[in-house]
């Protein structure tokens, strides 16, 4: 049984994935400070930084955005150029201050900085992420079936106007073509009102990509939801109308007792707390800094067999499950480093790496995982399915 219960309190929208009574996944927005994230702007060029081949653009969300050179050229001209050739380039008879400039965020702003923003415009459907200012199409890893996966770059392919790309989605993997071409159209009528949108003053918003709420229903339609609960009759109308336009039927109920009648508080408070206990009697501690997220497997009370490496191996292996499913539920990205406890058997560091990697797939976020390093710590960076 998988649900998506959606909820708002105090200006906190809260979006739960919940497998069996289990949360498997949580996100936070406020609505205050709204998610820019895959928003596109005419931006106003601001200032210009030769030194740092970058600039600083005007999108009219208080602090200005920050746009590098190498996401301003297009991409086949980064791509196929080398080092040399690309320090040539000189930013300042690319762009210049007081321009228009059309943007879209990649990386939201936070309290410290600004927005990050981008030339190369991408929207996401259900099935396929649209990339009208780079012409080729590429086919998400996840799919493994190799014969389906010529067919849905084929058939992009030859559905796209030249000069025109994007990404096949694992989502597209079981859509029926009547669906692949209905998802391609809607992305090519949003492409056509963004450039016709007629901007007498800028910085002005041409594209609003919904927020949180519609990037995680058009992540999640495909992927075996049973109900949809939410806490007001207002969230119930949004929802019915997203799945009307979407021709997907799902259940839509509201519910504003939900979290309280399972009795969801004792699965969020852990999802808060530093220490996550072990079935065994281990324990795994979890530090975020700014630079990195650090995370300790301990025996703590788990006093295990006879054999000492089979302790050790007893207690990374149950932690191994726990920390992905952290990973996922609290969304933690970048750089990730995990002080599993010792083990002197290549064998046993090996099942972990095995085991980490099985977990990981549930996940659906970028995760590369780089193995042990010298000091025997696990080296795996995960990118943030949304940064909020």
């Amino acid at each position: 049984m998988k649900e998506l219960f959606i909820n708002i309190e105090d200006n906190i929208k809260k979006i739960y994935l919940i497998e069996d009574y289990n949360i498997i996944e949580k996100h936070e927005e406020n609505l205050q400070n709204p998610m820019l994230e895959g928003n596109i702007y005419v931006g106003k060029v601001q200032n210009v930084l030769p030194g740092m081949q970058a600039s600083f653009i005007n999108i009219g969300s208080g602090r200005n955005a920050f746009i590098h050179l190498r996401d301003i050229l297009p991409k086949q001209d980064i791509s196929s150029k080398n080092k040399e050739e690309k320090q040539e380039y000189d930013i300042k008879k690319i762009i210049k201050p007081g321009e228009p400039i059309l943007v879209q965020v990649t990386r939201d702003r936070t309290y410290k900085k600004g927005a990050r923003v981008s030339k190369h415009i991408s929207i996401t459907g259900r099935f396929f992420v649209f990339t009208p200012t780079a012409p080729f199409v590429a086919v998400s890893q996840k799919i493994d079936d190799e014969n389906r996966k010529k067919e849905l770059k084929e058939f992009f392919e030859n559905k796209l106007p030249e000069n025109m790309g994007g990404i096949v989605r694992t989502n597209s993997r079981n859509a029926t073509e009547t669906e692949l071409l209905d998802d391609l159209n809607s992305l090519f009528n949003t492409w056509n009102k963004i450039q016709n949108s007629v901007c007498d003053s800028y910085p002005q918003i041409v594209y609003n990509a919904g927020g949180i709420l519609r990037r995680y229903l058009v992540d999640n339609l495909d992927k075996g939801l049973d109900k949809i609960i939410v806490s007001n009759e207002s969230l119930k109308e949004e929802i019915l109308d997203f799945l009307r336009i979407e021709n997907k039927i799902i259940e839509v109920c509201v519910d504003n007792q939900y979290i309280k009648k399972y009795n969801f508080e004792s699965q969020l408070k852990k999802l808060d707390n530093r220490k996550v206990w072990l079935k065994c009697g281990g324990f795994i501690t979890i530090d975020k800094t700014e630079a990195l997220t650090a995370i300790d497997v301990n025996t703590g009370k788990f006093i295990g067999r006879d054999d000492f490496e089979d302790t050790v191996f007893k207690v990374n292996e149950e932690a191994t499950i726990e920390i992905a499913k952290q990973l996922r539920a609290r969304d933690i990205g970048g750089i990730i480093i995990i002080d599993y406890i010792d083990m002197h058997i290549e064998e046993n560091k090996e099942k972990i790496l095995e085991l980490l990697g099985k977990e990981l797939k549930k996940d659906i976020s970028k995760v590369q995982v780089e193995g042990f390093t010298k000091l025997n710590l696990l080296e795996m960076t995960r990118k943030h399915v949304y940064s909020v």
